[in-house]
């Protein structure tokens, strides 16, 4: 786990320009090569020097150690800040060189499966592995198989850059993992390509942030590779972007998600697929257990979390299994707690869990107070705006860890991804019959599935509207090839998209009556879009479309690496290994939410009400419930799922309505150049109290991000050239 920066000079063909790397060969530790730096004088100390600041901007990913290395033949500049988990000695060290010293590497992120892969490295391909790290496995597996045959063996979380600098085949290839986990932006200066870890790191190498302020307005931030820095692009999930001497730059698909063909009946029983998801996730957790130092829970009052640790557990203690480098029974949790008149607390089921379990539970209780002294920092760390406070919750948490000494954590994300746990997939898994279970009740009641269809719409437009949110009403549909369950999913995923009056007059005018549903779908290729219209049931289109846009782009973002790396946090995802989830998606709608099972639905929280009858009667992970029984208590097994959200509702005159007041004056919304003051005035004045407009709070953290950033990185005042952004 790590940080990376890196400079490549671009290949002439592709940019009309000269090169800017023109560095010498450099090797932390070696003293030959850094003889070679001095003899090239200046250039190469202020290239080196530029990379050093880049890194300083991110030591957060990675204080236990730093490598800079500049290619000899004046095409690469390689970063790395290290956060040492695996192979703790000097070897592990980045970047990493093949034998020959002709392929270079930094990676960030972990590689599991890392025994099995490096023993097969070792005597089927003789490859000479220098250290015991699993980031090394990039630079081997490259060396076997070459691009992009070498990504279809990694099984993890990662980003890395590598750079070939074999005679004939030079290139440079930088990936990312297939669900968006570890993040990498990148961004065109002159002659120059740079890739970091974050945006941040950019700025000690010449690069002057500016807003993409299309990329906001209609929501391409959130859908496809844009960031909200103009020219600024993410490297997509499942993607490599490979340079070449020859062909310049290009950015390739390896991997994508898919699901069985909606007409296929299922032949397996409900015993085998729940056998099946319980040994795919059990072995998932396993794999991610191993460290050389010590690993921990994010433990919430979910399912899932508490799944992980119960799993943990009796690995632990039937199996032996080590948890990180410690052989104990008892796995150490770090839970948040909400003032418990917010309605948002869920931490005392988390200590139940904890105490059924036998183990160790510390916990950090989020105050006003808290969230208003983090919320800067939070926003400088993520990069990016987003609808609630429980982002600057997260952040907090991260501290926990840290504090205790733990540098790795388990959490639970992906479960509701993949099993269906949000509010917003049951409408589209009533849109169709589940024809893969012919049998079931809602399968073969066609005129109760359509009347509980429309029931749930009305139930969840409700719910937005409570929660400050944006409920579409009556909107004609988007032209699509994907089909109209598309175009509704693409209104849940633009609940939280800032409505057109918080912006600017004059960008107003400019996008005019764009539908920004428009983005969405064109977030997605023309293929993808014909498979959801005829090939996947719409509950499956709708998952897919929530993970390629909200999962990679947001919670694995402010709700994941961003907010738990600003502690120099590593976090793991069990329920995002692609071999799991591989197997979850061609399990059928049914199984996933069930009409009808038994469920005893307990304290309803802040989402859900006594009037949301239809969304109550479906069990939502149902299989998952089922394959994870042995692990959970009672009071969870037949819990509702209650999103993480912080509270909304705050004191007037309390610390974060003076933050918010201090952080949005005149002076600085009208200096981001997009925002109409006017509409956040207004929200001031609606947003606290006892009566406070849920919508409007909404609106505050949104600019209050905005402004942090603009102050924090030197954002220039956006105007109508900002409109237009191109890399």
């Amino acid at each position: 786990m790590c940080g990376f920066s890196a400079c490549i000079s671009l290949p002439e063909a592709s940019i009309n320009g000269h090169n800017s790397c023109t560095e010498c060969a450099k090797t932390p530790g070696n003293r030959e090569t850094e003889r070679d730096l001095e003899a090239n004088g200046g250039v190469a100390k202020g290239l080196a020097a530029d990379l050093q600041a880049s890194l300083h901007l991110i030591t957060h990913r990675g204080p236990d150690d730093t490598g800079i290395w500049i290619s000899a033949n004046e095409q690469a500049g390689l970063a790395h800040c290290r956060l040492s988990i695996n192979d703790l000695s000097s070897a592990g060290r980045q970047p990493f060189h093949s034998s020959d010293n002709r392929i270079h590497a930094v990676v960030n992120g972990e590689i599991y499966d890392y025994d099995r892969l490096r023993h097969e490295c070792e005597t089927r391909h003789n490859y000479p592995f220098q250290s015991d790290s699993d980031s090394e496995l990039i630079l081997a597996l490259y060396n076997i198989y070459g691009a992009p045959d070498f990504l279809t063996h990694l099984r993890g979380e990662f980003a890395f850059v590598l750079y070939d600098a074999r005679q004939g085949t030079q290139r440079v290839i930088a990936a990312r993992d297939r669900y968006g986990i570890k993040p990498l932006v990148y961004t065109r200066l002159g002659s120059k390509l740079l890739v970091a870890s974050e945006a941040k790191a950019f700025l000690p190498l010449g690069w002057k942030p500016r807003w993409d302020v299309r990329a906001i307005a209609d929501a391409g931030w959130m859908f496809d590779d844009r960031t909200l820095f103009r020219g600024v692009r993410k490297l997509l999930p499942g993607h490599y972007l490979d340079i070449t001497e020859q062909g310049g730059g290009r950015q390739v698909k390896y991997w994508d998600a898919e699901y069985e063909d909606k007409s296929k009946p299922e032949t397996r029983t409900i015993d085998e697929m729940v056998s099946g998801v319980r040994e795919m996730l059990v072995e998932s957790v396993r794999l991610r257990l191993r460290a050389d130092v010590p690993v921990g829970i994010y433990l919430s009052g979910g399912i899932d979390s508490c799944a992980i640790a119960g799993i943990v557990t009796e690995l632990a203690r039937k199996e032996k299994v080590k948890i990180g480098n410690e052989e104990a029974t008892r796995v150490t949790c770090f839970s948040v707690a909400f003032p418990e008149r917010s309605g948002f607390d869920e931490s005392r089921i988390a200590e139940r869990t904890a105490a059924w379990l036998g183990v160790k539970t510390i916990k950090k209780t989020i105050t006003e107070e808290a969230l208003a002294q983090d919320f800067a920092d939070a926003v400088f760390h993520c990069e990016h705006h987003h609808f609630d406070l429980n982002f600057v919750a997260k952040f907090a948490l991260s501290t926990l860890s840290r504090e205790h000494g733990v540098k790795v954590v388990l959490t639970g994300e992906g479960a509701d991804e993949h099993f269906a746990g949000y509010p917003y997939f049951p409408a589209e898994f009533l849109r169709e019959a589940d024809e893969a279970l012919p049998d079931s009740p809602l399968s073969q009641n066609n005129a109760l599935r359509n009347e509980m269809f429309k029931a749930v719409e009305r139930e969840m437009k409700a719910i937005w509207r409570r929660a400050g949110a944006t409920a579409y009403e009556d909107k004609p549909a988007s032209p699509s090839i994907a089909g109209v369950g598309a175009a509704t999913m693409s209104d849940n995923l633009l609940a939280w998209h800032p409505t057109a009056t918080l912006f600017a007059p004059w960008l107003q005018t400019r996008q005019g009556d764009y539908d920004c549903r428009r983005t969405v779908l064109g977030s997605h290729a023309s293929d993808v879009q014909a498979r959801m219209r005829s090939r996947w049931h719409p509950l499956h289109t709708a998952m897919y479309m929530w993970n390629k846009n909200s999962l990679a782009n947001v919670l694995l973002s402010c709700l994941g690496d961003r907010t738990e790396m600003a502690h120099s946090v590593e976090a793991r995802t069990p329920f995002l290994d692609h071999h799991l989830t591989a197997y979850v998606n061609r399990l059928p709608p049914s199984v996933k939410l069930r009409y009808g099972a038994e469920s005893e639905n307990g304290d309803l929280g802040p989402t859900w009400t006594e009037s949301s009858m239809a969304l109550q009667s479906l069990n939502e992970k149902w299989i998952l419930r089922q394959a994870v029984r042995p692990y959970i208590t009672d009071e969870l097994y037949k819990r509702k799922k209650h999103p993480f959200l912080a509270p909304t509702r705050w004191i007037k005159d309390g610390p974060l309505h003076r933050m918010f007041k201090t952080l949005l004056t005149p002076r600085a919304v009208e200096q981001l150049g997009f925002v109409n003051y006017a509409t956040i005035q207004e929200a001031m004045d609606i947003a606290w109290g006892e009566k406070a407009d849920a919508k409007a709070f909404r609106l505050l953290v949104y600019c209050g991000a905005w402004v942090t950033l603009s102050q924090r990185m030197g954002v220039a005042k956006a105007d109508a050239s900002d409109w237009e952004a191109t890399i």
